[in-house]
């Protein structure tokens, strides 16, 4: 399973758009955020936010500013873009329209095995 993984990332890094896209996908964004930044989990939806929002978020961020301890982790994330790497992600993120069905976990969800009743 792991390597399917890691073919099926690569086959979308090799195949990305754009810079930022192939910068989202090799930063491993999308391990958190969701493959079109839709959120998962507690990590948030930053998918067609404001790009004046998620750029401020993102400098924060490189400046080592975040308003939650789960927030400290982007730190590192946030550090290693260079200016034009984060003007590029604001502008990337914010453009996004993509949506997904919500269906879809349900379907590739398969609770044989995992203790619950």
């Amino acid at each position: 399973m792991k390597q399917f993984l890691l073919l099926f990332t690569l086959s979308v890094t090799l195949l990305a758009s754009n810079d930022a896209e192939s910068l989202y996908l090799k930063n491993a964004c999308n391990s958190c955020h969701g493959m079109y930044a839709e959120g998962m989990g507690t990590a948030p939806r930053l998918q067609g936010k404001k790009e004046e929002v998620l750029l401020k978020r993102l400098r924060d961020l490189q400046h080592g500013k975040t308003r939650t301890t789960s927030g400290s982790v982007m730190i590192s994330f946030a550090k290693s873009l260079d200016n034009n790497q984060t003007i590029a992600m604001a502008k990337y993120l914010s453009s996004l329209k993509t949506t997904v069905d919500p269906e879809r976990y349900d379907e590739e969800y398969d609770p044989a095995g995992d203790g619950g009743s």
